[in-house]
């Protein structure tokens, strides 16, 4: 599926790099674990910033208790685990430490989606964006690539608010420059087009893309939006599409329900009703596979994109 010659990195190492250059450009940037530290990329900053890390072991809610409290005295706690972890295991006292104190902690959540393959469902976070989207004060971003992952994390390190940064764990397409523009609650149009809209978010931007190439390729004329900020939406990009090309596909490695796709039907079905389809996993959990097997089971390909674009096609 992948073009040859594309380069591939982790976005969890984009995050990586970007939390070393956050920690040099604020001294009040700090890091907790639990127990992760290789894993989750934070090895670098650990290095660089001893004192300013905090092991609490195999214990998520107390990581992200004691992250509240680090932000409550002035820190800017990243408290970093896998996302069946956190938000998976501690979403409650990320609720009511976190979010109702409206703290600025930064939750980061590593091996999302069905991508992190052979380790099967038990650690495949197929539902954290409908966790943290439904939290009152909770900025939820889902970057596209390594490139955009550490644009983000530097980003979230400047705003005064709860963070939830989505990672993966195999290495994806770099699709971005450091050029591309990235700004918080700002969707980027990534590919014109007027017969329809792909909206996608995380490295399934990549696969809209191809799919976009292989319908244009049919005198099918396709946009293709990266929202890497889920919340806040940007609602201005999405009804702009919705109004000048009247058919969305929305693509995402995450349950359809709370997810990407359910976050752009409320805006559109609200303000601007039009066909959509929605690309995702179809409430189910996933399974053991390489990551190339599993989204093919579960209908994450290009091949699955193009038959949903052409079906809002005709459904206009």
């Amino acid at each position: 599926m992948f073009d040859k010659g594309v380069k591939k990195v982790s976005s969890r190492d984009g995050f990586g790099e970007g939390l070393v250059l956050a920690g040099k450009d604020n001294e009040n940037v700090v890091v907790l674990s639990a127990d992760l530290e290789e894993s989750t990329r934070i090895d670098k900053f650990i290095k660089k910033f001893p004192k300013r890390f905090f092991e609490v072991g195999v214990a998520e809610q107390n990581l992200v208790t004691v992250a509240s409290g680090l932000a409550a005295v002035g820190k800017i706690p990243f408290a970093t685990s896998y996302a069946v972890f956190s938000p998976g295991r501690n979403w409650e006292q990320i609720r009511t430490t976190i979010c109702y104190n409206n703290v600025p902690v930064k939750i980061i959540g590593s091996h999302t989606g069905i991508s992190v393959g052979a380790d099967g469902a038990t650690h495949q976070a197929l539902e954290d964006i409908a966790l943290m989207r439904v939290l009152p004060n909770m900025v939820v971003i889902s970057p596209c690539d390594s490139i955009e992952a550490k644009k983000a994390t530097q980003a979230l390190a400047k705003i005064n608010k709860p963070c939830y940064l989505r990672l993966s764990r195999n290495e994806t397409p770099i699709i971005t420059t450091d050029k591309t523009p990235f700004k918080i609650g700002k969707a980027e149009v990534f590919r014109e087009g007027t017969s329809a809209t792909i909206i996608a978010t995380g490295e399934m931007v990549y696969y809209s893309l191809l799919a976009a190439k292989q319908l244009e390729e049919n005198n099918i004329s396709v946009r293709v939006i990266n929202v890497h900020t889920i919340k806040p939406l940007d609602t201005e990009c999405v009804l702009k599409a919705a109004e000048e090309t009247r058919a969305i596909v929305t693509v995402e490695d995450h349950q359809t329900v709370g997810g990407l796709g359910s976050a752009i039907a409320e805006v559109v079905s609200q303000r601007y009703p039009v066909p959509i389809k929605m690309i995702g996993i179809n409430d189910t959990f996933g399974e053991s596979g390489t990551p190339e097997q599993l989204m093919e089971k579960y209908g994450l390909t290009v091949e699955n994109i193009i038959k949903a674009v052409t079906t809002v096609i005709r459904m206009k």
